[in-house]
């Protein structure tokens, strides 16, 4: 299997680094080797954030070089230019308007929605790997409305 690379990016406060957090939990539990960094902007709270998530077998550093990332998952349209040099022209970009908003339980699981869209294509990583790093990242008054969330992405990505 080819290592795959992947880059969460948006404004702090926006779940990214939860995104990866639960991209990178399942992996591991599949069986891959894994590695993730991150990068936080110059606020805690509207700042730019992104995460790089890499994983597959012999994975040698966290980050992901120039043009090599085979996505690109923005939770916010505005770092799409930011980011732009981790792409190729086979990079896919997941942007946020593939989710209706007003679809979600609570519009702060967008980041979880986006996270079901991109499960769809990340077919070597199992539902229910998905589903235990969901729960293993949530506190449990918070499980049901994520597990929604990312529901309605996987839909989505079907349209």
């Amino acid at each position: 299997m080819k290592n795959i690379n992947i880059v969460f990016a948006g404004l702090g406060g926006q779940g990214v680094l939860r995104a990866s957090d639960i991209t990178a939990e399942a992996a591991f539990l599949t069986g891959f080797d894994v590695k993730k960094a991150e990068v936080h902007g110059m606020s805690q709270r509207g700042g730019s954030v992104s995460s790089d998530v890499r994983f597959g077998e012999g994975i040698k550093s966290p980050m992901i070089p120039a043009g090599t990332a085979d996505y690109l998952v923005l939770l916010d349209a505005s770092q799409k230019e930011p980011n732009a040099l981790y792409c190729s022209e086979s990079t896919v970009i997941i942007d946020p308007g593939v989710i209706k908003i007003e679809t979600l339980p609570n519009p702060k699981g967008l980041n979880v929605a986006l996270l079901g869209y991109l499960s769809k294509m990340l077919s070597m990583i199992s539902e229910e790997n998905w589903q235990k790093a969901l729960e293993n990242n949530f506190p449990e008054k918070l499980r049901e409305s994520n597990t929604i969330a990312f529901n309605i992405g996987r839909e989505a990505n079907n349209n």
